[in-house]
């Protein structure tokens, strides 16, 4: 019996379907198109941008530059996959200099998207109009002269809606994009960029006018990003025969709690390499709290030769053959900047110290931020008004709060008053006896799941206590940081902050939740910010839910922070009567029982 025959099964994919595929890699979303577009136009030596978006780049995102242009066959066959002016050879992967080079961009974004493409290289012979729809060309024509290229992508994803499904809110996929034309501004002072949102202007920065390098790149993330004063940013520039390292760093009290402004380029390209960034934050030890990351805008140049660009096709990682060489050399540059900034002695081998007395009341460490309020005397029931001084300052963040010497005598280990049954494990943990055994209270999770039920409260109920401001503090934004704060404002009215804003990416604060320490708006507005992106990246929070949990995060006591006797029993008051105790909003437990059975079997007592 004859075995069946059977058929070739491998053929060669459809080039709409590879460029389909290819899509998927290299356009993820809106701000990935706005970045290919953007890096062509600087490639092509355009001293001036501008983006235009419609519904943050889902119906449209538009790109018009004064480059090079392109001629009418380049502009026929740069949709063509792998089609390149960049690079010819092998040897040329060696010398990259260019941000774009695979030549799959143009290809893939066709290929999921109407595309309109007029280009010119003179304003006296006739340009060239090119529209695909859906990888099919469907219009070629000559069109009115001009110098230059104009792109419009629209309908992303028309045709792969289950791509489009998975897009996130408008607002989010904004903050994307103007995350992304952020970091190519910053790297390109010599060009002005213009974003337009339904013809509302976002980010308007002018080309530098100075030939100063160092003052076009402080013009410009000073335009940029909230460090607003000269004076916070130190320069860095210093160069071996391998690696060139030129940028800025912000001064340690510009630091902040997430790493929303960290940029670092390798070859002019914006590049995430958590290794050699770490190598920074080790350059600051011992000048930042716990949890605090530096501001820092640095360049590193290298040989082409000694790093591989064409590690993934969104070009944001790179690889060095000497990844310890380079953190090395970047930990050095920047400790000695920092040193040479803040007139420090090099810390390389220095201990913290620890335990340092200074007769305040308390133990203070290195690097603490405690503060000491002034509260008035009491004359009559000072337990119980205590108690409440002692709330009232832990909803603040206070970090040691003296207590009255009666009470700071009954607190002590052993007194008789109820707080001697109260300890504090590590600066961390609180530690209280129960009738059936032991309870150990994470004092950060449990102050996270107060503070998160109370703003919950006031989010839905629209009851937040204010404080006004005798004077209102005005502070600049992002663009992408005052388009997240504009689609806040109605509900971080109802927490008890009172803003105003303003078309030029600033806002005026009059008043601030009573539970804030006035003169902290800054870093609170800022903090919030940034715990509301984290949580959207992190969890896919969105709304008021991932605001409740910012503001309980930003408010919460911080492991680490010293508690006294009777701020650790305002917080177990507190905890006890939220909703879900056990609980921080994350689901990280707040407390753990060990029962007096438990422990007796662990000390093998039957």
């Amino acid at each position: 019996m004859m075995e069946e025959e059977v058929g070739n099964i491998i053929h060669v994919m459809p080039i709409s379907l590879a460029n389909k595929i290819a899509a998927g890699e290299v356009v993820q979303r809106p701000a990935s198109v706005v970045k290919e577009l953007v890096e062509n136009a600087l490639d092509a030596g355009a001293d001036s941008i501008v983006l235009r978006l419609q519904e943050a780049g889902s119906v449209l995102v538009q790109v018009e530059d004064n480059g090079c242009g392109m001629t009418p066959e380049d502009a026929r066959i740069c949709f063509t996959r792998h089609a390149t002016s960049k690079i010819q050879t092998v040897e040329d992967l060696e010398r990259i200099h260019t941000l774009g080079f695979r030549g799959e961009a143009l290809a893939s974004i066709a290929s999921v998207a109407q595309v309109e493409l007029i280009t010119g290289q003179s304003v006296e012979a006739a340009s060239r109009k090119i529209r695909i729809d859906g990888g099919e060309t469907v219009e070629d024509s000559p069109y009115a002269p001009q110098r230059g290229t104009t792109i419009s992508v629209r309908n992303l994803f028309f045709n792969v809606p289950a791509r489009r499904n998975f897009l996130k809110r408008p607002q989010t996929e904004l903050k994307h994009i103007l995350d992304m034309i952020q970091v190519l501004a910053l790297s390109h002072p010599e060009v002005s960029f213009r974003v337009e949102q339904d013809k509302n202007v976002l980010i308007d920065v002018v080309k530098s006018s100075s030939d100063d390098a160092w003052t076009a790149l402080k013009d410009r993330a000073t335009s940029l990003t909230p460090i607003s004063r000269d004076e916070s940013f130190i320069e860095v520039d210093e160069s071996t025969s391998y690696l060139s390292v030129r940028g800025l760093l912000g001064s340690p009290d510009t630091a902040r709690r997430t790493r929303g402004l960290q940029f670092l380029f390798v070859n002019g390209r914006h590049v995430k390499h958590l290794y050699v960034e770490h190598a920074v934050l080790s350059a600051f030890e011992y000048l930042l709290s716990e949890g605090s990351y530096p501001f820092f805008v640095l360049f590193l140049d290298i040989d082409p030769r000694h790093v591989d660009v064409n590690v993934h096709p969104t070009k944001s990682e790179v690889k060095f053959d000497d990844e310890r060489g380079v953190y090395g050399m970047l930990r050095a540059v920047v400790r000695r900047a920092l040193g040479m900034a803040l007139q420090t002695p090099n810390l390389s081998q220095a201990t913290p110290v620890r335990g340092l007395d200074l007769g305040l009341g308390s133990s203070l460490e290195l690097g603490s931020h405690a503060s000491k309020l002034n509260r008035p005397s009491y004359t009559s029931e000072p337990s119980a008004m205590w108690v409440a001084d002692a709330t009232h300052a832990l909803l603040r963040g206070a970090v040691t709060v003296a207590a009255p010497h009666a009470d700071r005598e009954a607190g002590k280990a052993g007194g008789t008053g109820e707080e001697g049954l109260l300890w504090q494990l590590h600066d961390t943990y609180i530690l209280t006896q129960i009738r059936s055994g032991l309870v150990i209270i994470d004092q950060q999770a449990a102050h996270e799941r107060i503070l998160y039920e109370k703003a919950s409260s006031c989010l839905e109920e629209g009851f937040g206590l204010s404080q006004q401001l005798l004077f209102p503090r005005k502070m600049d934004l992002s663009a992408a940081d005052f388009a997240l704060l504009k689609d806040l404002v109605p509900d971080l009215k109802r927490l008890g902050f009172d803003v105003d804003l303003h078309p030029s990416n600033s806002v005026t604060v009059k008043g601030v939740p009573a539970d804030i320490t006035t003169g902290d708006e800054r870093s609170v507005l800022d903090e919030i910010i940034d715990q509301y992106r984290l949580n959207e990246r992190i969890e896919h929070l969105t709304g008021r839910e991932n605001l409740a949990r910012a503001m309980a995060r930003r408010g919460a006591v911080r492991a680490g922070n010293k508690m006294s006797p009777r701020e650790m029993r305002a917080l177990i008051d507190q905890l006890f009567e939220c909703q879900s105790p056990y609980a921080s909003p994350e689901g990280r437990p707040t407390m753990i029982t060990l029962s007096g059975e438990e422990l007796r079997e662990r000390f093998e007592k039957r």
